[in-house]
């Protein structure tokens, strides 16, 4: 099939396009700390992209006349606001036969005082008189960054080192404290761990290796299940010894599925100790790893701010000072200026200025695009940031980019991995979606205060006669949530809410 000329101008012009469009959506798709990360480098790999130097004195102040300083001096508000337009809107019409030629040579023949960083500087959009307000708060941030958490790894060799014992028997445990799992146990049989380990080691020196680490804090790392996880933390004055270690050596699965009747008639014991063990058994950790684990997740930074002024309305701002200013060097600028330059430079320089065009007009289309869907999304949940989580509403992402003007893609691109501090706290953006319900007198009722209502109703029944699912699903349509048993069951899984077995008090 032979394409049109007009066919394959347009396509030209796509595929000129596609690259520009594609780095325009990965700035959109990055979350602040990531997009820092982005522009340290790219002012690394490209010398025509740079961080303007704040001038602590005036030429003004110093009584001499303004030099060409493009925009170095000016304040933030000073500087011309881009157009807003959506995303896929901005610069969709390319001419074939440009290519940036124009461009270029207005760059070489430019006089001395003109401005360029006006047309291509990216700042954060903050006034001047919130500067020093600011710059106070990023150093405080700074200032309170704890220092990385200690990995369970790490914790175990430190004090596996306090240990004597032979060199092969040193370095094997070693090898198994690196390869425990994130709830601090082997991830297989010592035998397999032997076997993989891939160096020659007894079965007798892998025991006392074993045996050394769980002997370590926290009481339980080393286990191979469940079982010996718990057997580990139970010691010699640990109340109720036998009677737990009789319960996890025979009757863990009994325990598990309430079957404390079962537990009375094979053991003997008393409904009423087995209970008391059972509580006993509650104050041991399953999971001993993952105390750190959870110590050392990375602090989330939130890429825009919400705030309420004196009329009760809420405005968003984009939390802009963890990333730099960019603007193109003039130094090359005045190569190219000055003729300097040869053929090879000119179109090294050439290549060079497209790439940080395009990376500043894409940190701008980021910033606008961000703040509009961000602002469209707090327009529609003000209930939410009012009067708390129970308040939210119902809201799929088509209905954000139809008020913003854009695809849902972008939307969804806008709000990927990006978080939000309220006033109630710290949110994903993507928290504020999803889906919902209706009531009997037809009103819309989001996901989040059915699961609020179901939580609310399992913790008012009575534990020695729990709600079934099917009796969840009446007392649910008692307050006007019409829903079937099969939603109720999936929405009591999802909030780790046991069975009515599991929750019966014996």
């Amino acid at each position: 099939m032979q394409l049109s000329f007009g066919q394959q101008m347009k396509m030209s012009q796509q595929m000129k396009l596609a690259p520009r469009m594609i780095q325009s959506m990965e700035i959109l798709q990055l979350p602040i700390m990531a997009l820092k990360e982005r522009i340290e480098q790219e002012l690394s790999e490209n010398p025509l992209l740079e961080e303007p130097v704040v001038e602590t004195e005036t030429p003004e102040a110093a009584g001499e006349a303004p030099a060409d300083t493009g925009d170095l001096g000016e304040p933030a508000e000073a500087r011309p606001e881009p157009i807003e337009k959506p995303l896929e809107q901005k610069e969709l019409v390319v001419d074939s036969e440009h290519n940036n030629q124009e461009d270029f040579e207005r760059l070489l023949n430019m006089p001395e005082d003109w401005q360029s960083e006006d047309d291509y500087t990216y700042s954060p959009r903050v006034s001047s008189n919130r500067i020093s307000e600011d710059g106070e708060r990023v150093h405080d941030a700074m200032s309170n960054l704890v220092a990385r958490p200690q990995s369970l790894q790490d914790h175990l060799l430190e004090q596996f080192g306090f240990f004597s014992c032979a060199p092969e028997i040193r370095e094997f445990a070693e090898y198994l404290i690196q390869n425990l799992d994130a709830n601090g146990r082997l991830p297989g049989t010592l035998e397999k761990m032997i076997e993989d380990y891939g160096k020659p080691i007894t079965a007798d020196d892998a025991q006392a290796a074993l045996s050394m680490i769980q002997r370590l804090d926290p009481p339980g790392v080393g286990a191979r299940d469940l079982r010996e996880c718990f057997l580990l933390q139970i010691g010699p004055h640990t109340p109720m010894r036998d009677v737990l270690i009789t319960l996890i050596t025979s009757h863990l699965e009994d325990l598990a599925e309430n079957r404390l009747p079962v537990i009375e008639r094979k053991t003997g014991y008393p409904l009423e100790l087995i209970k008391e063990a059972r509580e006993e058994l509650q104050h041991l950790n399953p999971r001993p790893g993952r105390d750190f684990e959870a110590a050392s997740s990375p602090n989330v930074v939130p890429d825009i701010s919400i705030e309420q002024d004196a009329s009760g309305k809420y405005a968003v701002r984009l939390e802009d000072e963890y990333t730099p200013r960019l603007n193109i060097s003039r130094k090359y600028q005045q190569l190219l200026a000055n003729g300097q330059a040869d053929p090879q430079t000119k179109e090294y320089i050439k290549r060079k200025i497209e790439s940080a065009r395009w990376l500043i007009e894409s940190i701008e289309q980021r910033y606008n695009t961000l703040k509009r869907v961000a602002q469209a999304i707090v327009d529609h949940q003000t209930a939410f940031l009012d009067k708390g989580p129970e308040f939210i509403v119902p809201l799929k992402m088509q209905q954000i980019a139809d008020v913003v003007g854009v695809h849902v893609t972008t939307v969804s691109r806008a709000v990927d991995d990006k978080y939000v501090q309220t006033p109630r706290g710290i949110f994903a953006l993507k928290r504020f979606f999803g889906g919902g319900t209706t009531t009997a007198d037809g009103e819309e009722v989001a996901w989040d205060i059915i699961r609020i209502k179901l939580k609310e109703i399992v913790d008012k029944e009575d534990k020695n006669d729990p709600l079934s699912d099917d009796a969840l699903v009446d007392e649910l349509a008692k307050q006007g949530y019409q829903l079937a048993r099969r939603t109720i069951t999936k929405y009591r899984k999802a909030l780790k809410i046991p069975s009515s077995r599991h929750r019966r008090a014996y």
